[in-house]
């Protein structure tokens, strides 16, 4: 009975610790789109008080601006009073100090390298706002998506050139999580081996893809896939393998924005 009793002592005393995570976050503040959709995906968006105006999402849900690309407006954070802040690591350091100075709660979340880091940070910024469960769900959701997704695609041997920027040309590197959509779908990066994503268009014409993958970039990408479409000997020209995929999805790290991007990829190899 003794053994039993402590069991249940464990297990009340771990429910009251996972209730109690987030049980004082009434007010965020995010200064990265990619947080920013995540607080939307674990349902908590009414306690986001403050964005970026690169968060699409909040900006239109009329969420107060306090940060732009290059710079944080400290007294409009503070003003707001947020029980936290969360942030990358792309925000400048002496800003992240200077809000602690301020008293704030501010969390900074790594650059992810992965599929798997992305679901680590998700949980992450779960536990922090009180919906461990719900990333839980999320995340196990999304991974069975993407194993599902994995035996339909047809890119089994093909050579891709993933490219996400064009003045200049920049390639998706083997470090990145944008890299595991070429991974999964049973491909490989023709720059595989590069430390740095800025190529030529000759380069890329010398290895000569299967797969061409042009992140949007508003009207770059229909451009950039005309530009490619001109080459006529490459073989993602003769084969029709040039595509055009969202950046606003493709370049947000979130387990459901890569389910979204590695189901598109594959409807669209799957369309030949």
């Amino acid at each position: 009975m003794r053994i039993l009793s402590r069991i249940l002592i464990v297990f009340v005393f771990v429910g009251l610790q996972t209730s109690l995570w987030g049980a004082g976050i009434h007010r965020i503040v995010s200064l990265a789109p990619s947080l920013t959709m995540n607080l939307y995906y674990l349902e908590v968006q009414s306690k986001l008080v403050g964005c970026t105006s690169y968060c699409e999402i909040a900006k239109n849900d009329h969420k107060q601006i306090v940060a732009n690309a290059v710079k944080v407006n400290l007294e409009k954070v503070v003003s707001l009073k947020p029980d936290l802040v969360v942030t990358t690591e792309l925000t400048d350091p002496e800003t992240i100090n200077s809000l602690r100075k301020f008293g704030l709660k501010v969390e900074v979340f790594k650059g992810v390298k992965s599929f798997d880091d992305i679901c680590v940070q998700f949980m992450r910024l779960g536990k922090l706002v009180g919906k461990e469960q719900k990333a839980t769900e999320m995340i196990n959701t999304s991974k069975q998506q993407v194993e599902s997704l994995k035996k339909k695609v047809h890119a089994k041997g093909s050579r891709v050139f993933f490219q996400i920027g064009s003045d200049p040309l920049f390639t998706v590197l083997t470090n990145t999580y944008m890299n595991d959509f070429i991974l999964f779908a049973g491909a490989t990066n023709i720059f595989a081996e590069l430390s740095r994503g800025t190529v030529t268009r000759e380069a890329v014409l010398a290895r000569d893809p299967d797969i061409i993958i042009v992140v949007s970039m508003g009207i770059a990408g229909q451009e950039e896939k005309k530009t490619w479409e001109s080459y006529k000997q490459l073989k993602a020209v003769k084969k029709k393998q040039v595509f055009v995929i969202d950046s606003e999805l493709a370049c947000t790290p979130t387990p459901v924005s890569f389910v979204k991007t590695f189901e598109t990829l594959v409807k669209l190899i799957d369309k030949l």
